[in-house]
């Protein structure tokens, strides 16, 4: 079995940003007194299953929906290139559905202990709803993505979901202001989720994939690519001003210049593959956001 294929089609450069929205709800947690490292690494395992999902489901159904095609400018994907069946990618999606299932149930068994059964209902509830989520982005008739709904699932299942879940269960304990943490992690998500639409807008309105992008139109789609990223840094900011108590909370704001370039890339771009390879210098600034915070945050 050749497994250069499948790497390509698991798109780890990805990864980082999956783990960045679990990884701020455990800093935080730590900071809180309250760390679980056993919740905290079957979270982190169960976002990169969900994560790997809805990369593999994104190639199969876009492959069945005729949207990878000769105008699509991005990398090319698995089944479109024929290293892979559309046969063997939907095994290895119900595989992937298998494996964060199993990693997510794990997680609720050990971060529900003692607490009431209609809270461990709700996260089961919204365990399924994730993995129903990853493979309906793009599979299945009406998926959601070819509606401009993807931005909204990327911000509540990358965002308030993963920080806020993921502190829960560490904790037990819920605060409002959790909300802005986690809404930053959403608005990152949501900006490397508009780069990539912003990449494929011109395949995509070919192909009857209805993005938000292509539903607004490039010009509008760059300055909500730049509120996307200012919310993240204002949302940060609000919550380390109401919790202050060091000046190393401001270290997150070091990868304002990371974002400053991504955005000034999208105002000035004119070829939309030239945007490729800021997916993942976004999806890595994400992840140094979210280092940055929890660091400043212990200090």
């Amino acid at each position: 079995m050749n497994l250069k294929p499948w790497i390509h089609a698991f798109r780890l450069r990805t990864l980082p940003l999956a783990l960045s929205s679990v990884a701020l709800g455990c800093f935080i947690a730590y900071y809180d007194g309250m760390i679980n490292w056993k919740v905290s690494i079957l979270a982190a395992a169960t976002t990169l299953f969900l994560q790997i999902l809805s990369n593999l489901a994104n190639d199969y159904g876009d492959s069945k929906h005729g949207v990878d095609n000769t105008e699509r400018v991005g990398p090319v994907r698995a089944v479109q290139s024929g290293e892979v069946t559309p046969k063997a990618m939907k095994k290895v999606v119900i595989l992937f559905i298998t494996l964060s299932l199993i990693s997510g149930l794990w997680l609720i068994y050990e971060g529900t202990r003692g607490i009431p059964f209609w809270i461990v209902l709700s996260f089961l509830v919204v365990g399924c709803g994730a993995i129903a989520a990853a493979v309906k982005y793009t599979i299945g008739e009406n998926p959601y993505g070819y509606s401009g709904f993807g931005d909204l699932f990327v911000f509540v299942f990358f965002g308030l979901t993963g920080v806020i879940g993921t502190y829960y269960l560490n904790t037990h304990q819920l605060k409002w202001e959790l909300l802005l943490p986690a809404s930053a992690m959403g608005f990152l998500s949501a900006g490397v989720l508009n780069l990539n639409n912003m990449r494929d807008r011109v395949s995509d309105k070919i192909s009857g994939k209805n993005t938000l992008v292509v539903q607004m139109g490039f010009e509008k789609a760059r300055w909500y690519h730049f509120f996307l990223l200012l919310g993240s840094v204002v949302t940060g900011l609000a919550y380390m001003l109401i919790n202050y108590h060091s000046p190393f909370q401001m270290l997150f704001l070091l990868t304002l210049p990371m974002l400053w370039i991504n955005v000034a890339v999208v105002f000035n771009n004119q070829v939309p593959e030239e945007l490729d390879p800021y997916l993942r210098k976004l999806a890595i600034t994400s992840l140094l956001f979210t280092i940055a915070f929890g660091i400043g945050l212990i200090l």
